[in-house]
């Protein structure tokens, strides 16, 4: 009972600030504009930890790869697996959002105006790619909003360094690293004043939109999991289906109980990593491809994370008034969601980092950020469960891709 408060006491220590909070917002309003600011101070000190963070976490991820060139077919494999697979469940996602489409909510005058100078902005696809890509001098890079550039910079820099040879570029390396395990310790700092910092935002909105800003909530995380449990049973059936027909499948189940439980009860994928390479064993997935898919799944495949994030970016739109089924926003998406799985997987609470990234890219009022960062946060159980398993099903997938059978001398 201890281990599992102790997995989900963030969990619970942020359902009781929005709880503490709503009821202030509700029943004691004056109180609003006295704890607006811790919000307002949670969201800034959030927002400045972004940079360094992706810069430390990418370039010394990207620095310390190695070249093994026995690895290429497996790798490339697997990078099609990730990428098809996650555009695949985004764009069902979608899809049951436009069956199920959220309960509209008044928008502010202040919506409107954001709303109404987006349809006024004339620039093409040409200039948009260009702004979201790169930036005209290296000091606009230190901004979030243009943080896909700064992404792009910081991958870059890690090439550099991975490919630089001279002695010289290990002290880099070493600088790289420990920049990153300081950032890492810096943001779990930080999450540690979520439940207030969260809780005081929420107030206010309850303050500002009223009992209504609850369906925003409810409809959502009821969708997430409905839909995630669905995907979980039918979706994964299918994609080990796909790959052993109904040996895989069988098998794929019977083994894949542990690490479900696993990641149920510690909501951490890491903690999963186990137990997944213990039942790609045996369910008899070779060991080459499982040792490589997998732990690399671990951080760059996330489905829980990517039906999350469109989510997330429906309601945040929904919440701000404006469309988001066209082919400009529904592109995007994809593109973030992508970046969301790949980017910020293995950095701690790196979900956040997702969300800046997609509040930058669509330029998103700061009123609409408690939402995707609550709805993230309640939804985290289920989504590492996807998150978790799905890395062995990418393993078989990229397995039968690759013309190996299974071995069902694993199999236990």
């Amino acid at each position: 009972m201890k281990d599992i408060f102790n997995s989900y006491s963030n969990l619970i220590y942020l359902i009781i600030g929005i709880f503490c909070g709503s009821l202030l917002g509700l029943f004691a309003p004056s109180t609003i504009p006295f704890i607006k600011p811790l919000g307002d101070i949670f969201l800034n000190l959030l927002f400045v930890s972004i940079i360094p963070l992706l810069f430390f976490a990418i370039a010394s991820s990207v620095a310390n790869l190695t070249k093994d060139s026995a690895m290429g077919k497996t790798i490339l494999l697997m990078s099609i697996v990730f990428i098809v697979t996650i555009v695949l469940v985004s764009l069902l996602t979608i899809f049951g959002l436009y069956l199920f489409p959220i309960p509209s909510i008044t928008v502010d005058q202040s919506v409107s105006e954001i709303k109404q100078a987006l349809l006024n902005d004339n620039s093409n696809w040409g200039e948009k790619i260009v702004s979201f890509l790169t930036v005209a001098e290296f000091k606009d890079l230190l901004s979030r909003e243009h943080m896909l550039a700064f992404v792009i910079f910081s991958f870059l820099i890690g090439i550099a360094a991975q490919r630089t040879n001279s002695k010289s570029v290990a002290v880099f390396k070493e600088f790289l690293n420990g920049g990153n395990e300081v950032m890492q310790s810096f943001l779990i700092i930080l999450m540690k004043a979520a439940p207030i910092g969260l809780g005081a935002y929420f107030g206010y909105q309850v303050y500002d939109i009223g009992p209504q800003l609850f369906d925003v909530y409810a409809y959502p995380l009821g969708f997430y999991y409905l839909f995630g449990i669905v995907f979980f049973f039918i979706g994964f059936t299918f994609y080990t289906f796909m790959a052993y027909g109904s040996t895989g499948t069988k098998r794929f189940w019977k083994h894949n109980i542990v690490p479900s439980i696993t990641a149920l009860s510690t909501c951490s994928s890491l903690a999963t990593l186990p137990a997944n390479l213990k039942a790609a064993q045996n369910i008899g997935i070779p060991s080459n491809i499982a040792t490589i898919v997998i732990p690399l799944g671990n951080t760059l495949y996330k489905n829980g994370s990517a039906i999350s994030s469109i989510v997330k970016i429906y309601v945040a739109f929904e919440i701000c008034g404006w469309n988001f089924y066209t082919w400009e926003t529904i592109i995007l998406a994809l593109a973030i969601t992508l970046a969301v799985s790949v980017v910020a997987g293995g950095i701690p609470n790196g979900g956040y980092v997702g969300e800046m990234l997609m509040i930058s890219i669509y330029g998103l009022p700061d009123y609409a950020i408690p939402a995707v960062l609550i709805i993230g946060t309640l939804v985290d159980p289920l989504a590492t469960v996807l998150n978790a398993t799905g890395d062995t099903v990418a393993a078989m997938l990229t397995a039968r891709f690759s013309g190996r059978k299974l071995n069902s001398s694993q199999m236990s």
